[in-house]
């Protein structure tokens, strides 16, 4: 049998034309648009490179070997290939026949350094009275869904606010591929797993999460929502799993709720949708949402608390507890922005006082001034 250090080694060789890319910290993605045309991600810009495979069939080699060391098999009757590189990088391609002028190739880098909470303070990702809060909201046991667009930083939010997680709690993580790298100690990971070619051994999202319900889970992280475990994860948001996290693709908070919404629906249990909005409204306490500015810079640019549902209005109940103001780009190509209190207080302070945690005093500051503006304004 080949040792694994060779066989990575080998498999290493085979994207030689893009390895000096697998070693530069700064490039975060690696878009292979067929053998001859490679851009890269760097520092949240794109850029095209001069790299190049020799011929079609260099990269279909390369990437039949990254679908051999994940255990997994591609031709033309499984032209999609999920997998992850020996160091963690995730690999996502799309081979002929279903990409003509293919193969394509993503490949988002798996960074070894986790970035924590102060770091992302050092970049201006958010403010300190911004990570205080989310201090006190994580140790409070708020259901918190992280969102965003594709590669806004999602699971980077996730690893640096599971810091925040009380040491005494055991962590049950649930991924599609192992992506989340908690600062905890007590953590147990889960992974899904396609069936095999011949359609067996098939583990999904959903049969793990059933599972960790028995396993005595303080908090369940799920590494991203994709489908119809929506429900699951948001019915055990309401019976007593405090503390859930998890990150969702959507732009705005509203649209968050608005594709959790969708894809519980894809669930097999037939729940009308008012008890579901109802249910998702209760399940989930606080939306994190996350964005890449123009500048390529990753912010946060909301914290908002989800109020409940209007069954009236047919609508979710919303306020923002911090948001960004942009302020226009400066001379040099920046996005001008501060992320600030907006005045509004959360409706669950008492969960904050039971867990003797508070917000930073920015936040009732700004709920001073709000109260004053609303009592002297004439209108």
């Amino acid at each position: 049998m080949i040792p694994r250090e060779v066989y990575e080694q080998t498999l290493l060789q085979f994207l030689a034309p893009v390895r000096r890319f697998l070693d530069d910290p700064a490039v975060s993605e690696i878009m292979i648009n067929g053998p001859s045309t490679i851009f890269i991600e760097r520092r949240g810009k794109v850029e095209a490179t001069d790299a190049r495979f020799d011929h079609q069939e260099a990269l279909m080699t390369a990437l039949r070997n990254i679908a051999q060391f994940a255990g997994k098999h591609v031709d033309e009757f499984k032209p999609i290939l999920e997998a992850r590189l020996p160091d963690g990088s995730r690999v996502e391609a799309v081979l002929p026949p279903a990409a003509p002028d293919g193969p394509y190739v993503s490949i988002r880098r798996f960074f070894r350094e986790t970035l924590t909470v102060q770091r992302l303070v050092d970049f201006g990702a958010l403010t300190p009275d911004a990570a205080a809060a989310l201090q006190a909201f994580v140790i409070a046991k708020f259901n918190v869904i992280i969102a965003g667009g594709t590669g806004s930083g999602k699971t980077s939010m996730l690893n640096a606010l599971s810091s925040f997680i009380p040491d005494d709690e055991r962590v049950i993580v649930i991924e599609d591929s192992k992506e989340v790298q908690l600062q905890r100690q007590h953590v147990v990971q889960l992974e899904a797993r396609p069936p095999d070619p011949k359609g067996r051994g098939a583990v999904s999202i959903r049969d793990l999460f059933r599972a960790t319900l028995r396993m005595r889970p303080d908090r369940l992280v799920v590494g991203e929502i994709r489908g119809g475990e929506a429900l699951d994860i948001v019915q055990a948001m309401t019976s007593g799993h405090g503390g859930c996290m998890s990150t969702l693709h959507s732009t705005y908070p509203r649209d968050t709720l608005s594709r959790l919404e969708t894809m519980a629906m894809m669930s097999d249990i037939d729940m009308p949708l008012l008890p579901m909005r109802i249910q998702i409204a209760s399940g989930v306490n606080l939306i994190v949402q996350v964005s890449r500015l123009q500048d390529g810079s990753r912010k946060m640019t909301h914290i908002t608390e989800v109020l409940g549902f209007d069954t009236e209005k047919g609508e979710y109940k919303v306020q923002d507890i911090f948001v960004r103001h942009f302020a226009g780009i400066s001379p040099d190509g920046k996005v001008m922005s501060e992320f600030l209190p907006t005045g509004a207080l959360p409706s669950l302070m008492h969960q904050l006082t039971e867990h003797g945690v508070d917000l930073p005093a920015a936040v009732y500051h700004a709920a001073e001034r709000l109260e004053y503006q609303r009592a002297h304004d004439p209108g």
